[in-house]
């Protein structure tokens, strides 16, 4: 899968970059909304991340010439806090999707697979993993039948770790999936959160599969591991 990120704002464009090629994704980043339009138009791309306020010409600019000539091709807007009236612009223009900066990299990554999910593939929404079933649609966690009541923050962590079972996952990948681009490396709040996960599953179903890999990160122990 080929996509197009149209984003001026370079920390972001690199942390959607970095993000989405360790996913498997190929990726191309363009900073303004004329080279955007250009590439989407030449490149065979199966779906484009578009920011609403680019240099040259407007996110919306673009996707309304986009809409005209490539009715097909799944777009996710990029807005920012507040820009309301862009959101229902949008949307009104077909945009598919559109996420509010800052945002979590798991949600964008549930965004992306909605868009991208064939027709009679299995539901993208729905992860299970270690007894655990995360449901992206709702927001919701169920363990061993007990509803488990997570943040937010939380459930991006939890849903992190989940697409990636027992694997070893390092602080550095943590915090930058949940907590975004603009994370402080030498925070503690990743072990804070941690330990929220682990007494909250915990009361649902004993001792949660979180493992914590001395000097290294996280993993998350599926049933079958």
């Amino acid at each position: 899968m080929r996509i197009l990120v149209v984003e001026d704002e370079q920390a972001i464009a690199d942390f959607i970059e970095r993000g989405l090629k360790a996913e498997g994704y190929a990726v191309t980043a363009v900073s303004d909304g004329e080279t955007g339009l250009l590439r989407a138009l030449s490149g065979d791309f199966s779906l484009v991340l578009l920011d609403v306020l680019l240099p040259k010409r407007s996110g919306l600019d673009v996707l309304r010439d986009l809409r005209n000539r490539m009715p097909e091709l799944p777009v996710i807007l990029l807005t920012a806090l507040g820009e309301t009236e862009d959101k229902v612009e949008g949307l009104d223009l077909g945009a598919n999707d559109y996420l509010t900066k800052p945002f979590a990299f798991d949600e964008l990554l549930a965004r992306i697979r909605t868009q991208l999910r064939a027709p009679g593939q299995r539901d993208g929404n729905l992860l299970s993993v270690g007894g655990i079933n995360l449901d992206f649609r709702h927001r919701s966690v169920e363990r061993a039948g007990h509803d488990v009541r997570l943040t937010a923050r939380e459930f991006d962590l939890l849903a992190y770790l989940m697409r990636h079972p027992d694997q070893v996952l390092s602080r550095e990948q943590l915090l930058n999936a949940v907590w975004g681009y603009d994370y402080d490396p030498g925070t503690n709040v990743l072990e804070v959160y941690i330990g929220y996960l682990r007494r909250k599953l915990g009361e649902a179903d004993g001792a949660p599969p979180i493992e914590t890999v001395r000097s290294v990160g996280y993993r998350l122990v599926s049933s079958d591991a």
